[in-house]
């Protein structure tokens, strides 16, 4: 039916993982659309990076399955879940640093399906796309933190990705570079058509990208659903966000 979002796109399934006697993820459900942007939110040690190595593929859940378009994915080694279509970033940016970011980026590329004779007109295009333009010869290691973020998000578009786990990208960035980044995935998502998994600390941000938001609490799933109402989830507040928090976001 015309105009309604494709829910069997990208799907997770009663995950679990447990490490011992610690359990990280309790049955964790939730489905994202193609073209959604997903925020995931919690407090430290909710189990949100722990999810995106399930999806990535550098966990074995204990329990559940994750699904892409009809094709459960889970268990598979990261290189194949990376040929099926998940490109994922890092908090600390992951680069080769003593390579340049036109090397950089052709690296992640060969992970991906372009074919050779359009492989160095897309590494431009993608370096354009992200805003890295004068810096292709430059030695990634030599870069400013936001450009390394810069240089790992293009090696990950390079791969050609049908949906992009992105862990925490703002972290450590000034203002400036938080709101020019945000306008980046922002344009990942609208113009390359990708559909965005984002973990991300700054909660106003995660809202202000996400079109849906899902809160974990020790492995839990404690909210799903709009973006728009997170914060005036009574359960959201209390364990998360704290009154005062909450107080001030509503005032400021």
């Amino acid at each position: 039916m015309t105009g309604v979002p494709d829910k069997s796109f990208f799907k997770v399934r009663n995950l679990m993982v447990s490490f011992g006697s610690m359990v990280a993820l309790k049955s964790v459900t939730f489905d994202v659309p193609r073209g959604g942007v997903f925020g995931i939110a919690g407090p430290n040690g909710a189990g949100k990076t722990t999810l995106l190595n399930v999806i990535a593929g550098a966990i074995r859940p204990t329990e559940g399955s994750v699904w892409l378009e009809g094709e459960q994915i889970s268990g598979l080694k990261p290189m194949a879940v990376c040929h099926k279509g998940i490109g994922r970033t890092f908090q600390i940016p992951v680069v080769f640093p003593t390579l340049s970011v036109f090397n950089n980026i052709k690296i992640g590329m060969t992970f991906g399906h372009t074919s050779g004779k359009k492989r160095l007109k897309t590494i431009g295009e993608i370096i354009e796309f992200v805003g890295l333009n004068g810096k292709e010869e430059m030695i990634a290691g030599n870069l400013d933190l936001y450009s390394r973020k810069l240089v790992m998000l293009g090696a990950a578009l390079a791969t050609g990705p049908k949906v992009l786990l992105l862990d925490e990208p703002l972290g450590g960035l000034n203002f400036q570079e938080i709101e020019k980044y945000l306008r980046v995935i922002q344009e990942v998502n609208r113009e390359m058509g990708i559909t965005l998994l984002l973990v991300e600390h700054l909660f106003d941000k995660l809202v202000e990208i996400s079109h849906e938001v899902m809160i974990l609490h020790f492995g839990e799933k404690i909210y799903l659903g709009s973006a728009n109402t997170v914060g005036d989830d009574p359960t959201v507040i209390q364990v998360y966000l704290g009154m005062k928090h909450y107080a001030a976001g509503r005032t400021s």
